[in-house]
């Protein structure tokens, strides 16, 4: 058994799908028209037939407190692999990423969190 989809939910898929590919470098996998909304999901561009992140409308009701409670908490809704978070930071940073967490040492990793655009927190991590 592996992972197929995880999903982040987001509140514009549009403003999401940039911020993803553009920002963060995913590749867009799939764009399925569903009603109002679409099957969206991205791959990492080293991975392009792994795991596919959906981004999820937040439309549900149940979402947005949940989010919510995450984002106050300082909680990322995931967390996404790199070789060097240090470097990530500041490519990410000249790109005008706002961090709410700058890189921090934990040990067996080196973490730091970023705001996404779209409602979540979301973690880029490495192993030491």
């Amino acid at each position: 058994m592996r992972i197929h989809l995880a999903s982040v939910f987001v509140d514009d898929q549009d403003k999401a799908l940039r911020f993803y590919t553009t920002v963060l470098g995913f590749l867009k996998k799939t764009e399925v028209p569903i009603g109002e909304y679409r099957w969206l999901t991205v791959v990492s561009p080293e991975d392009p037939d792994g795991t596919e992140l959906v981004l999820e409308p937040d439309s549900h009701p149940a979402v947005q407190p949940y989010k919510t409670a995450l984002v106050a908490d300082g909680i990322p809704a995931t967390s996404f692999a790199v070789d060097d978070v240090h470097a990530e930071f500041r490519r990410l940073r000249g790109l005008g990423v706002r961090f709410t967490q700058e890189p921090v040492d934990m040990g067996p990793v080196i973490t730091a969190v970023l705001d996404d655009t779209c409602g979540n927190l979301l973690q880029i991590a490495q192993h030491t």
